[in-house]
C-alpha cells in the first residue's frame, strides 16, 4: 500500500514537471526570435534612459547611504525595545534577563564599532559608507565608480576591517554602490 501511494505521488510529480516543460516550450515558441531592428530600438531607448538618470545617480548614492543608516537605526531601536521589554518583564526568568542584557551590550558594542569603522573609511578617501556588523560576517557598502572598486580600494577596506575587528577577510562583504 505504501509503495503504491509513493509511486502514484512520484508519477503525479513527473506529470506536473512534464506539463511545466511543455508549457514553457510552447510559450517560448509563440514569441519566436527577436527582430534585429526592435532590439536596436530597445537598446537606444535604454541608452537614453541611462543618460537621463545619470544626473540623478550622485544624489541617489548619497540618499542610499542615508536611507541605509536610517533603516539600520530603526531596526536596532525596535530590537532594543523588545530586549528591554523582555528584561523588565515581571515574569522574566533570570536567564531571560541575562540574555537580554548581553544582547543589548553586544548591540551597543557593534554600534560603536560600526561608527568607528565608518569614520576610518571616510578618513581613507571614501565619500560615504555604511557598515553593518552581523554574527558571522561584516558588510560594508561604499561608493564605487562605474568601473568598480580598484584593488587598492578593496585592500584599504579589508585592512581597516581586519585591523579594527576580529573578522577575517573571508567574512567581509563589500557592496559597491555605483555613483
Amino acid at each position: 500500500m505504501k509503495n503504491r501511494k509513493r509511486n502514484l505521488t512520484v508519477m503525479a510529480v513527473l506529470v506536473f514537471v512534464c506539463a511545466a516543460v511543455a508549457l514553457n516550450w510552447s510559450y517560448n515558441q509563440r514569441w519566436g526570435t527577436p527582430d534585429a531592428e526592435m532590439v536596436l530600438a530597445e537598446d537606444a531607448a535604454m541608452m537614453k534612459a541611462n543618460a537621463d538618470t545619470s544626473t540623478k545617480t550622485a544624489a541617489s548614492a548619497s540618499e542610499y547611504f542615508a536611507e541605509a543608516r536610517l533603516t539600520r537605526q530603526v531596526s536596532r531601536d525596535e530590537a532594543l525595545q523588545l530586549l528591554q521589554a523582555a528584561a523588565t518583564a515581571e515574569t522574566a526568568s533570570q536567564e531571560t534577563i541575562d540574555g537580554a542584557v548581553n544582547a543589548i551590550s553586544a548591540m551597543a558594542t557593534s554600534s560603536m564599532k560600526e561608527a568607528q569603522i565608518e569614520n576610518l573609511l571616510i578618513a581613507k578617501d571614501f565619500a560615504d559608507c555604511v557598515v553593518y556588523i552581523g554574527n558571522d560576517a561584516i558588510t560594508v557598502a561604499v561608493p564605487a565608480p562605474m568601473e568598480g572598486l580598484s584593488e587598492e580600494a578593496v585592500a584599504r577596506v579589508t585592512d581597516i576591517i581586519c585591523s579594527e575587528t576580529e573578522y577575517a577577510a573571508a567574512q567581509l562583504n563589500i557592496i559597491e554602490v555605483r555613483a
